[in-house]
């Protein structure tokens, strides 16, 4: 039986996108026609209707990653520290996107995840650009119906009441504090005021099945360490699969965060080192928390 909260995911999934995210959606799935399952776009594009000079982000589900890559380091890579990322280009736009199998997916929007990072993004809007099947569809809606459930409850034993919309405030300040993120102060609240009446639903809707997680005050440290290592690593890790990536790093910064960096030859000659030197600066003012 559907829950509710599974039918708004699934109606939530369903709604359109311009012609152009479908259109890259089925470009990154026809590059792993034996492993590609569905294509997700989130992000802050997801209510744009001019897309030159964004960068789309989307999440790529594949059956597992060896039908994804045929084996070798990039298979290796993306289960040892999952997603690996990838540039993307289609009809003039940019994008990157993200490649998770389906178990992996479904376990990192689950309470037991060790890091925020995929139910943090999943408790908010996205589309299903692009579906293998039915059955993708299916996986996909009970994979991120888990995610509101997720934030939930790991919020309740802190919340200081129980309205869904405080609840989702006080869980995006606790899930923005688990990674190095290039966000504007107050950006958790933004999120939610932009479409409150989405979070109202989705928040009543969760907070019908979700069962408060007595040790959550304890493990949110753990979750806020290990996220920013996390962060740390996926980077390392990007510049192996990502082109440009520092380039990338910095764009998004000056993006969401008014930071005004510009990336050195030599940061893009050892990206590692010019990302890590980035950070002392970029934590000192507060670009980077």
């Amino acid at each position: 039986m559907t829950s509710p909260l599974s039918a708004l995911v699934a109606e939530e999934l369903a709604l359109p996108v311009e012609p152009a995210v479908s259109a890259m959606a089925a470009a990154i799935a026809a590059r792993y026609p034996h492993a590609a399952r569905a294509v997700l776009f989130y992000g802050s594009c997801l209510r744009e209707t001019r897309l030159d000079g964004l960068m789309l982000d989307f999440y790529l589900i594949v059956s597992d990653y060896r039908a994804a890559y045929g084996g070798g380091w990039l298979a290796w890579a993306n289960a040892q520290i999952p997603p690996n990322v990838f540039p993307f280009e289609h009809d003039g736009l940019i994008a990157k996107y993200a490649v998770l199998s389906e178990a992996d997916f479904a376990a990192l929007n689950r309470a037991p995840a060790s890091s925020v990072s995929v139910w943090a993004r999943f408790a908010q809007p996205s589309r299903l650009a692009w579906a293998a099947d039915d059955a993708a569809r299916g996986t996909a809606v009970a994979a991120i119906s888990q995610a509101p459930v997720t934030l939930f409850a790991l919020t309740l034993p802190m919340a200081t009441n129980d309205n869904p919309l405080d609840i989702w405030r006080q869980g995006f300040a606790l899930t923005y504090g688990a990674e190095l993120r290039a966000e504007r102060k107050g950006r958790n609240n933004s999120v939610i005021d932009a479409d409150p009446d989405r979070y109202a639903r989705f928040g009543a809707a969760a907070l019908a099945i979700a069962k408060p997680i007595a040790d959550a005050p304890r493990r949110w440290p753990r979750l806020q360490r290990h996220g920013k290592l996390l962060t740390l690593a996926r980077l390392a890790k990007a510049t192996t699969t990502y082109a440009g990536g520092i380039d990338y790093l910095a764009w998004k910064i000056n993006r969401h965060a008014d930071a005004a960096i510009t990336i050195r030859p030599w940061q893009r000659r050892w990206p590692i080192l010019g990302a890590i030197s980035l950070l002392p600066k970029l934590l000192m003012k507060g670009s980077v928390r």
